[in-house]
């Protein structure tokens, strides 16, 4: 019993805290210690159970989600998997709560709430899992972004590629937000559903000093701007003469992701090849192993975010077993050692 993790469920509506406690309990390495209709009834569940993983609604009455979530982090910093509503404003506050120190999210199904929870029970006891062994991360003041490196050159020709899941979204915020104005061309798969990605593209441009968009079909990628996977779209990188322009596919999904890391990187490999840059982040799984390996062996540069900093080592992990990782760092290092990987390729610049 002492094994098992130990996780609270929190959340106002009576249906969401049946379903969840029904899964969580069926599980054999998890255990419901509680389930709390709001954040008082919370703040005494956590205090007498000490849950290893607590189940977070954003919009409850009396105390909002995240201002629970402010309070627990710091009064007892507790991983927490926020449960959100796929709708616009559901993605600024989930966003806002992985900044305060959520771990991962869960998005509400829009219609027939029991059937869609039912649907995705693996999904939920997978993250529920992955939560419990993440690394809550220390909460940093976020300041406005003054960069301190620079390029030697201006080019068209080399492509930064970054794929990040679980714990990625500050990551890439931290990234982002310390490369300069002229950074290469950059394109970005960050595991979310549809309608988060805008969001989260216009948060990180609102904090970067490059331009960070939502990816649309068939533009052309331009240096000092970074484009993201929509959510429910692979993004994949080609040539067309001169150019380098975004293609957006409708595919299955591979590595059991849609958009899928292992999809851009291949891309990035065929169309780009020694003038690629691939970086992978924090996340869960494996997605993007295969495709860093493919990047490596058409030339490219290949570098990985370390365990030590990242909130769940599986996809980094991944990459560098499969042998496709030439550079390990961690995540406040990469900045610099992006900028001074392509300062390094200098002479191979075409403008």
């Amino acid at each position: 019993m002492t094994n098992r993790i130990k996780v609270l469920v929190v959340d106002d509506s009576a249906l969401i805290r049946s379903l969840l406690s029904e899964i969580i309990n069926q599980d054999p390495e998890l255990m419901l210690v509680g389930a709390a209709p709001d954040a008082y009834v919370a703040k005494d569940m956590v205090n007498s159970y000490r849950p290893d993983v607590i189940t977070l609604d954003v919009e409850m009455p009396k105390v909002d989600g995240l201002t629970f979530l402010d309070r627990l982090m710091k009064a007892r910093p507790t991983p927490v998997l926020m449960v959100s509503s796929l709708t616009e404003q559901g993605a600024e506050v989930t966003l806002k709560a992985l900044e305060l120190g959520a771990i991962d999210y869960f998005p509400k199904p829009k219609l027939d709430i029991a059937s869609g929870i039912e649907q995705y029970r693996d999904e939920i006891v997978a993250k529920i899992k992955q939560v419990a062994k993440a690394k809550i991360q220390e909460r940093k003041q976020r300041k406005a972004a003054s960069p301190s490196y620079s390029f030697k050159f201006k080019t068209s020709e080399k492509i930064i590629a970054i794929g990040a899941s679980t714990g990625g979204t500050e990551a890439l915020m931290s990234v982002l937000s310390s490369l300069p104005v002229d950074t290469p061309a950059m394109v970005i798969t960050q595991h979310m559903p549809p309608g988060f990605t805008k969001t989260f593209a216009n948060r990180l441009d609102a904090n970067c000093p490059i331009r960070v968009k939502e990816a649309e079909e068939g533009e052309r990628l331009l240096p000092g701007c970074a484009y993201i996977a929509p959510g429910d779209r692979h993004l994949l990188v080609v040539r067309s003469g001169a150019d380098y322009r975004v293609k957006l596919s409708d595919g299955e999904r591979v590595t059991g992701h849609k958009p899928s890391v292992d999809v851009m990187f291949r891309s990035v490999a065929q169309a780009v090849g020694q003038n690629a840059l691939a970086v992978i982040l924090t996340g869960m799984g494996k997605d993007g192993a295969i495709g860093m390996l493919d990047v490596a062996h058409a030339g490219g540069i290949t570098l990985a975010q370390d365990e030590a900093s990242c909130v769940i080592f599986g996809m980094p992990k991944a990459a560098i077993q499969a042998g496709g990782v030439a550079r390990i760092a961690p995540l406040s290092d990469i900045p610099g050692t992006i900028v001074s990987t392509i300062n390094q390729l200098g002479q191979d610049y075409r403008v």
